[in-house]
């Protein structure tokens, strides 16, 4: 609720003061009473709602108003009804009374004045603002919660500009106001009013750096936007006329909610007394409105695929061409990165990760720029950022970089429920080490800060460190069904053994893995399960699988039910550093891209059987009958011989939720 001052009378001389529309106005009677005084009474014009917090009146006077006893703990407030025309033109009177003294008379003179600072708190995407309310000055989650939402204005609706256009102090057309947040200053006082008063409209200088706040100057044919609140700019003072005005703003936010940033942003409007120039300017009222900025959100393979993206390197012309197949099937744009500009950077997955932000009135997508900084450095920066497509990044830009900041190694579950706790974004899922030491890496501080301030998407962290390469999208994945809504996929070296195991004792111990691939090793079946080095690293592998498998139940809430095992091998290597780290024994068919029910899997060259990959033939006997399609890739020379996938190779812009992200409870 906004907030009044105290107004204190004193008998025999008047007093003035200005009360706002909408509050409750102390009025200190009992400081005030003269000696010998022990009772009094209080009579108002029919502008003014007076409120005695007391018990009933000890009795009447025969003119019909009221006594109340000068208790210390009695209350009196003040309420306006309706806007002053002049100084002073309502009045409230209070009476004295004691035993052995005569009456004596308090007059008090208010001005009444609107003053009021509105916006979209009810969260319904009106253009026009919310009139205030009481509680505006608190932001609430939930489905009932109220309070302003405010984007990070991180697109670059000019092409032609050089950066973000929250890193300019400028509006270039109304469309850029479609990222911004409107305030609408609503003021109705007499004509002279301002003249010994002031309003000055201000944000926390702990803020200023992460907001700016543009005032609206209309003329006759258009606009002008000038930078009022921002960095180095934490307050400013107001030109308002008297009578009835309605002054606009315009707000977009400067940062992402951060360890040091928890995204709340209040705007305050002050007003001064300053009737009295040889003293400061007094206090006497305030109204503020609470903003949060928006989280970064990400998006998991259950959402719907609007766009595809893959880059163009040499000899990747096949899997390109297979890769557009599978976008038209799934109706999904398809975007490459030409030869010349990723640089031999195949690694789409991991230089970026698509998200989105959203307020009521606008929703837009927003690339998260890994700290990675290969080939593919300038593709974000170059291709994505736009209008109304943003920007973000977080860690070192130069050093101190592990595999682990990559996003093969950032991910996302669908909705889940774990509990009595809805996760209706999802939870982030991030690779780290199982224990800190001093070969150990984990995924650097600044993007686990960024992660876990968003609130919305709560990060679990998984065991990936027994990985070479170390990204969860080496073991795991999601895929849409209809019941559940998805199936978690994990690796599995126990279900490919099984499946060798069984095509042994059916005759087939002579099938061929890597039966006509060039310049690598072809073995069989029969070899592959005699061999007591490669099951014993398996074993290790599955081991470290299980860990997350336990760790992924429990924080997501599934059962064995809405866990599938794709069968894969394994196979340790020595790294610099010593010690021994896995690699895919085959290319690694989790990892895979969804696009809605149609899946782009790596063909994994199994063993033929009858005429048909084995490995393929059970992974269709897994996830088809959940309505998916499964089309198998090869990326053998391209990527699996460079340690990475299907998945690792491109990345998708995916719907954003339909759920709204400010309806949740954290």
């Amino acid at each position: 609720m906004a907030q009044g001052t105290v107004i204190h009378v004193a008998p025999k001389q008047p007093t003035y003061a200005v009360c706002v529309l909408g509050t409750n106005t102390h009025l200190e009677v009992h400081s005030s009473a003269p000696q010998g005084c022990t009772s009094f009474g209080i009579s108002a014009s029919p502008g003014v709602v007076v409120d005695v917090a007391h018990g009933p009146p000890v009795k009447k006077t025969p003119t019909g108003s009221s006594k109340w006893p000068l208790d210390p703990g009695l209350e009196v407030s003040l309420r306006m009804t309706a806007v002053s025309c002049s100084k002073g033109d309502q009045k409230v009177q209070i009476s004295y009374y004691g035993p052995k003294t005569s009456p004596v008379q308090a007059l008090l003179y208010i001005t009444g004045v609107e003053i009021s600072l509105s916006a979209d708190i009810t969260r319904t995407g009106k253009e026009k603002p919310t009139k205030a309310r009481k509680d505006q000055r608190t932001w609430t989650w939930g489905p009932q919660g109220q309070g302003a939402i405010l984007l990070v204005n991180c697109d670059k609706d000019n092409r032609k500009s050089s950066t973000m256009d929250c890193a300019d102090d400028k509006v270039l057309d109304r469309e850029e106001l479609q990222d911004m947040s409107l305030v609408t200053l609503n003021t109705k006082t007499p004509r002279d009013f301002f003249t010994k008063h002031q309003l000055v409209l201000h944000v926390a200088k702990s803020e200023m750096d992460k907001v700016r706040v543009f005032q609206a100057h209309r003329k006759k044919q258009s606009s002008e936007y000038k930078v009022i609140l921002g960095p180095q700019q934490p307050s400013h003072l107001l030109k308002v006329p008297g009578g009835q005005h309605s002054t606009e703003f315009y707000m977009e936010g400067l940062a992402f909610p951060d360890a040091s940033f928890p995204g709340l942003i209040s705007l305050t409007v002050s007003l001064l007394d300053t009737s009295k120039p040889e003293l400061p300017k007094a206090l006497v009222f305030q109204d503020s409105v609470a903003f949060r900025v928006a989280p970064w959100i990400m998006t998991p393979n259950t959402q719907p695929a609007k766009e595809v993206y893959v880059c163009s390197i040499s000899e990747n012309e096949d899997f390109v061409a297979s890769l557009s197949a599978l976008a038209k099937k799934a109706k999904c744009k398809l975007t490459i990165c030409p030869l010349e500009e990723n640089m031999e950077d195949q690694w789409m997955q991991d230089e970026i990760e698509i998200g989105y932000i959203q307020a009521p009135h606008k929703t837009l997508p927003v690339v998260f720029d890994s700290p990675r900084n290969r080939g593919l450095k300038e593709f974000p920066i170059k291709h994505l950022l736009g209008p109304d497509f943003g920007y973000v990044t977080r860690g070192p830009q130069t050093g101190d970089i592990s595999s682990l900041d990559s996003f093969g190694n950032l991910e996302v579950s669908p909705p889940v429920t774990v509990g009595k706790k809805k996760y209706p974004l999802g939870r982030i899922l991030i690779g780290d080490s199982s224990f800190p030491s001093t070969k150990s890496e984990e995924m650097h501080q600044a993007l686990q800060d960024f992660l876990t301030a968003q609130q919305v998407q709560a990060p679990v962290r998984l065991c990936s460190d027994w990985l070479a390469v170390g990204h969860v999208d080496e073991f795991l994945s999601f895929v849409p069904v209809h019941k559940k809504g998805f199936r978690l996929l994990l690796a599995s070296p126990r279900a490919c053994y099984k499946l060798f195991q069984e095509q042994l004792k059916e005759g087939h111990g002579e099938a061929l893995l890597f039966k006509g691939v060039k310049k690598t090793k072809q073995q069989n079946i029969k070899d592959i399960l005699s061999n007591k080095k490669l099951r014993e690293q398996n074993s290790y592998v599955e081991s470290c699988i299980d860990w997350n498998r336990e760790v992924l139940k429990r924080e997501l809430g599934l059962t064995e039910r809405d866990i599938v095992d794709i069968p894969q091998l394994f196979k340790l290597h020595s790294q610099p550093s010593g010690t021994l780290k896995a690699e895919a024994f085959f290319p690694n068919m989790v990892n895979m891209l969804v696009l809605g029910k149609y899946l782009g899997i790596p063909k994994p060259f199994g063993p033929i059987i009858n005429g048909r990959c084995c490995l393929e033939e059970k992974v269709r006997s897994l996830l088809e009958p959940l309505g998916l399609h499964c089309t198998f890739i090869d990326d053998f020379y391209t990527y699996h011989l460079r340690h990475g996938e299907v998945h690792c190779g491109t990345n998708v812009r995916r719907e954003p939720f339909s759920f709204k992200w400010w309806h949740m409870v954290p």
